[in-house]
């Protein structure tokens, strides 16, 4: 990769663990300059030990409360002088069916998901403007496609698509690139801390971790694709043709997507 990113500045946010983890510890090393927040602050410290105050700077900060994002995003410009690229990447999911979900597990997956990404867009947009920088917001297949046991987790992504789509279009003419991306599934924390029905994290995951592209793959695709401008990218063969049969196939897209979520009636995955 080129030395596009030496001394970018680029806020991400969730980076304590997975694919937020992922990116910064493949971007320090590129020459950039990184603010990221979290809500674990002992994970948050184990990062930091390894890097110098001048190239991370780490806060606890939960994006679901504007306060935080405000503080988050003001104590990063003020620490490096701007900011070039944010990636929102902090995100919770949920698995529970709707007919047992509590509406606070919805409500709790969008405040993080959407309206997270919203306050620190917002909060930084003055400054990524004026270095004609990059928004991305961190999105899933989940975007394109709602998954049963996920629905507000779905619902989270497909207004996460839309509100990025609105604001790219608005942003044109400044020259900021806004793009989205869509990991399928990958090897991360967020089905261990998925909401259950309670809306307390479920800790354990359903699915086969180890068959999953590992978040340092993911990141990887990811730099690229800021590198490169674009506007979305879809990774996995499967996350593809997933979006592809769902626009062409809906009805098709139904069944497999119900034959692979359920067993004997049941919610498995």
């Amino acid at each position: 990769m080129s030395d596009f990113f030496k001394n970018k500045v680029i806020a991400i946010t969730g980076g304590s663990d997975g694919i937020g983890k992922a990116l910064i510890e493949t971007l320090i090393p590129m020459g950039a300059k990184i603010a990221t927040c979290a809500r674990n602050q002992d994970k948050l410290q184990d990062l930091q030990i390894n890097y110098s105050k001048e190239s991370l700077l780490c806060m606890v900060a939960d994006v679901s409360n504007y306060n935080d994002c405000k503080l988050f995003i003001e104590l990063a410009i003020q620490n490096f002088g701007g900011i070039d690229i944010l990636i929102n990447n902090a995100g919770i999911s949920m698995r529970s069916l709707l007919v047992d979900a509590d509406v606070e597990v919805i409500k709790k997956v969008m405040e993080i998901n959407f309206f997270g990404t919203v306050y620190c867009t917002k909060l930084a947009l003055t400054s990524i403007i004026q270095r004609k920088g990059t928004i991305v917001g961190v999105s899933s297949i989940a975007g394109y496609r709602g998954l049963p046991g996920r629905s507000g987790y779905s619902a989270s992504k497909f207004a996460l698509n839309g509100w990025l789509e609105a604001v790219r279009t608005e942003l044109m003419e400044d020259q900021v690139n806004v793009m989205w991306v869509c990991p399928s599934f990958t090897k991360s924390n967020i089905r261990n801390a998925a909401l259950n029905a309670k809306a307390e994290a479920q800790g354990e995951s359903p699915l086969d971790e180890s068959s999953l592209m590992s978040s340092n793959e993911c990141a990887k695709h990811i730099l690229k694709a800021i590198e490169k401008r674009k506007r979305t990218l879809v990774l996995t063969a499967r996350g593809k043709q997933t979006v592809w049969i769902n626009k062409l196939f809906p009805a098709w897209a139904d069944k497999l997507t119900r034959k692979f979520f359920y067993k004997n009636g049941k919610l498995v995955k």
